[in-house]
């Protein structure tokens, strides 16, 4: 019972970040297939096991869970989505739609996404931070949010 509260706890923070959020409500996976998805790819970390699918399935946020067949429907929906939005990624790259300068905003944000990450996951591991090094950190979110909500309402920010 400790590995679903876990992975529950997890899963729960993950989504609650406010990154997250913002990248969440813009994303092309419905809440669902995200959460079943974080399960099934990151789960067995948490559990530091090979789980079969109706371990997983019971993982789920619902309280009872949900039965193998609908976890690996939604899963498969999930799956197809990212595939679909990778496909999507390669085709505007092929076509030359990342060399105009209309997509400059997303790219300097996926950057500074990925600092932040960096930064935030050697916090999490224990790493000695400075109050200057979190001060920094905690500016770079409120950026990231900042710019994430005005990209995500088709606006370019005025200032990255």
């Amino acid at each position: 019972m400790k590995l679903k509260e876990n992975v529950q706890k997890w899963i729960t923070d993950s989504l609650n970040d406010p990154i997250a959020k913002i990248l969440t409500k813009n994303n092309h996976l419905t809440k669902i297939q995200l959460e079943t998805l974080l399960i099934d790819v990151l789960a067995e970390n948490l559990a530091g096991k090979s789980l079969k699918y109706d371990e997983k399935a019971r993982l789920r946020l619902l309280k009872d869970g949900i039965s193998r067949g609908a976890f690996n429907r939604t899963l498969q929906q999930a799956k197809r989505n990212v595939v679909k939005s990778i496909y999507t990624i390669i085709l505007l790259g092929y076509l030359g739609v990342f060399e105009s300068t209309k997509l400059d905003s997303y790219l300097e944000v996926a950057n500074k996404l990925q600092t932040y990450a960096k930064a935030y996951k050697d916090m999490l591991r224990g790493r000695k931070l400075t109050a200057e090094h979190i001060r920094i950190l905690n500016m770079l979110r409120e950026e990231l949010e900042s710019n994430l909500t005005v990209l995500s309402n088709g606006s370019v920010p005025k200032k990255l």
